[in-house]
């Protein structure tokens, strides 16, 4: 975990296209690489998800974490929720901020939304699909049901809290909207329009995003490495978010092998370097502050509760400081 002296800044902006909003969280360390990289979380869920990704990136570069419309407590537009509706918010947040060349990091459902942005932008050079999905061969709601459940069994019980409390904010009745279209969505068809070179990551335990449908992407990928991480399962972008940070840095610098597997060892996040009970009882704070806010549609508070949160997590986990 972060080991720099320097803390996270963290503003919250909300991008409005049209009718549709999206919440941007911007977390910088101000580290001057001229790198940027742009968090798309995946179905009914939030921002939150990369609460440890975001800051082990943002010493590499400046985050911009989005919750889009309809998910994380900001309203949805009326517009069908469909890849390429939320590629149209990306694109319109890369405009926006004059990012020309992001490196977009996609989970679950925001792969396809990432891919769909790489299709229709050539110039991006890479880019990050973490735990992708649809697999075609499986691509009905029952079955899906199936496989998430059967990842879910490997998940932490933080994670579990993580998804309910993002689905209550979301809404069943907008999740079942978008439900849909993310299974319709072939994203074995669309990776081959991009330029980028993607890599690809699952986690040991990632029954919705098996290997038959990674070893399709890569034969179809202009440029395409895969790498899986022992241990993991669906969200591993949270519960191994030192893996994926490292993975995302060797793949944006080239200097990673077409093809590997990485210990869960060096992948999973660690126990909190300064973990007791303020500690703990901070960061259950702030994040549930976060979603009485978000809920109440108070961007003031989303705003003060993700600095919190993320100050909270920076002082635990960076050594030898409480700050």
């Amino acid at each position: 975990m972060p080991d720099a002296s320097r803390p996270a800044d963290v503003q919250v902006d909300t991008y409005r296209r049209g009718g549709a909003r999206t919440r941007v969280t911007r977390i910088s360390t101000g580290t001057e690489t001229g790198r940027s990289f742009v968090l798309v979380a995946g179905i009914g869920v939030a921002s939150s998800y990369f609460e440890f990704l975001a800051p082990l990136l943002a010493e590499e570069g400046e985050v911009y974490a989005l919750d889009l419309p309809g998910f994380g407590g900001v309203p949805a537009s009326g517009e069908q929720p469909t890849a390429q509706f939320f590629a149209d918010q990306v694109e319109g947040v890369l405009d926006h901020y004059g990012l020309t060349e992001p490196v977009l990091i996609g989970h679950s459902m925001g792969t396809q939304v990432v891919t769909e942005v790489l299709a229709r932008r050539h110039r991006l050079t890479h880019a990050v699909l973490v735990s992708p999905v649809i697999d075609e061969t499986e691509s009905n709601a029952l079955l899906q049901a199936v496989r998430f459940a059967q990842s879910t069994v490997r998940e932490s019980i933080h994670i579990a809290f993580l998804a309910l409390s993002a689905y209550l904010l979301c809404g069943f009745l907008y999740f079942f909207e978008t439900l849909p279209h993310m299974l319709r969505y072939r994203i074995s068809d669309r990776i081959g329009a991009g330029r980028a070179t993607v890599l690809l990551i699952r986690g040991e335990f990632d029954r919705p995003s098996p290997r038959r449908l990674h070893s399709r992407l890569v034969a179809r990928a202009h440029a395409a490495r895969r790498w899986e991480i022992e241990g993991a399962a669906h969200c591993v972008v949270n519960s191994h978010a030192v893996g994926v940070a490292r993975l995302t840095m060797r793949h944006v610098h080239d200097e990673l092998a077409p093809k590997g597997r990485m210990p869960a060892a060096d992948a999973a996040v660690p126990p909190a370097a300064h973990a007791d009970l303020r500690m703990v009882l901070g960061a259950m704070a702030s994040r549930l502050a976060e979603w009485i806010s978000a809920a109440r549609k108070d961007e003031d508070g989303v705003e003060q509760a993700k600095a919190r949160h993320t100050r909270v997590l920076w002082s635990a986990y960076r050594p030898g400081s409480r700050d």
